[in-house]
């Protein structure tokens, strides 16, 4: 301890450190909160007051709204390495230890007191809240192997400390808050205020340094929910998330968090024309009387439709034997049954779950296309069916195959201009080709003959 008092350090308090740090961050212009979209506007300005103010702090919102992913990115306002008392279970500071093994080593050692370093990523906690949840869980019990050893009950180094002390100095989050049962909520409420935390009747004076973060789904936060109003109370803000406000974000969202490289050894590439068909698709299903608002459609939804869009690609490319897996409309049919779980639906939609999803996903499609391609000269390729040609194509047609069927189309480097396509692959011209026709379908300047019984998107288009 000695020798780190002769280098000038500042003890600080986490929320004096996170406040610093923070407005740090603002006056350089740095991300505050990095791979976190769509919230600049809206949430992260009432996030940096409370911040700022050193509140503790609740996120209300649905699920998949990115409550943990925010939560998590506090630890990024935290120092990078903060020094501790060497051994410690609750990280005290050397020069204020609260336990009481610190605190007799610190007058017995004065300032050879031993002192190691931790990094900011081991002073974040996080607990998801379960109804098994125990007190002991997250404050603390009596170790009976302590206890066996000879020493008392009332004894402070007894106790075997929760997750709360031992993310002492640090960011310690609870994630679905009022799913704690009431009496778990109770001990909380020192831990807010006070500082202290109470074990097996007898009160352990434990001042505790900890910004405490917690999120909760708003219909569950309520009196009526499953929250008590005492620890509503603690909190010092109360913060809304939301799902992405303009399909950008959303877009950009999905494209960070997806997973589109390396499925099955193959790396798939997923146009941008195909991004936002599932964001498009994301957002009108959130937006559909059929589904259950409450109960929110998740961001996991649009990132896992992308991904499952992806595999598609991959497992044509490995069954067919193309090199480049690129993925297309006709990947789209096994999205609906993969995500049907994921949407929780209206009473009176009951059967009907799998017909609004793909009415869904065909509006997603022709309002990308109407946007993408619907000002495009097409005539190229409508005349391919003058004579009454057709051609077919679906998930296991390899992109050489459909380009065969299709022939030359005069303009379609226009078309993959406008998608979006800047190479030359077979593979993103099967891919601009089978969106056109999909497109002129339905907007009915084409028709289109489905298989009968078959998922892998196999349909023939004509005149």
């Amino acid at each position: 301890m000695g020798a780190l008092r002769a280098t000038g350090h500042v003890r600080l308090p986490v929320k004096a450190e996170i406040r610093r740090n923070l407005l740090g961050r603002l006056r350089s212009g740095e991300p505050r909160f990095p791979g976190i979209l769509g919230f600049d506007e809206t949430v992260l300005p009432h996030l940096e007051r409370a911040l700022l103010a050193g509140h503790d702090l609740v996120l209300l919102g649905e699920r998949g709204q990115g409550k943990t992913r925010l939560i998590r990115t506090l630890v990024g306002l935290l120092d990078e390495w903060t020094p501790v008392v060497a051994g410690c279970e609750i990280n005290d500071h050397p020069y204020a230890p609260v336990c009481v093994r610190c605190r007799r080593l610190a007058g017995e050692l004065g300032d050879a007191l031993p002192v190691e370093w931790k990094h900011r990523d081991d002073r974040y906690g996080e607990k998801l809240a379960t109804p098994d949840t125990s007190v002991g869980d997250l404050i603390g019990d009596v170790d009976p192997i302590k206890v066996a050893e000879g020493r008392t009950l009332g004894d402070p180094e007894t106790v075997h400390f929760g997750l709360v002390p031992r993310t002492n100095r640090g960011i310690f989050s609870i994630n679905e808050l009022p799913d704690l049962a009431e009496r778990i909520q109770v001990a909380l409420l020192n831990v807010l205020e006070e500082r202290d935390v109470q074990v097996r009747g007898y009160a352990l004076r434990l001042p505790l340094d900890v910004l405490l973060v917690a999120s909760a789904n708003p219909e569950d936060y309520t009196n009526r929910g499953r929250i008590i109003t005492p620890l509503k109370d603690r909190f010092g803000a109360e913060i809304r998330t939301h799902y992405p406000l303009e399909l950008d974000a959303e877009l950009a969202l999905i494209r960070q968090e997806a997973d589109f490289a390396d499925l099955a050894g193959l790396p798939a590439e997923v146009p941008d024309h195909m991004v936002e068909v599932i964001g498009r698709f994301t957002r009108l299903v959130r937006d559909s009387t059929a589904v259950d608002a409450r109960s929110g459609v998740s961001a996991r939804f649009a990132l896992a439709g992308a991904e499952t869009v992806a595999a598609g690609a991959v497992r044509r490319a490995a069954l067919t034997g193309e090199e480049h897996a690129v993925a297309r409309v006709c990947d789209l049919p096994a999205v609906v049954p993969s995500l049907m779980g994921k949407v929780e639906f209206e009473v009176s939609e009951e059967g009907r779950e799998q017909e609004v999803l793909e009415h869904l996903l065909r509006r997603a499609v022709a309002e990308t296309y109407r946007r993408t391609l619907g000002a495009a000269d097409l005539t190229g390729l409508l005349d391919k069916f003058d004579s009454g040609e057709s051609v077919e194509s679906g998930e296991l047609v390899p992109a050489r195959e459909l380009l065969r069927r299709t022939g030359q189309v005069p303009g379609l480097a226009k078309i993959m201009e406008r998608l979006g396509m800047s190479g030359e692959s077979p593979g993103q011209a099967a891919a601009a080709i089978e969106f056109a026709l999909e497109g002129l379908f339905l907007t009915r300047r084409l028709s289109k003959d489905v298989a009968e019984g078959r998922s892998d998107g196999t349909a023939t288009y004509r005149t």
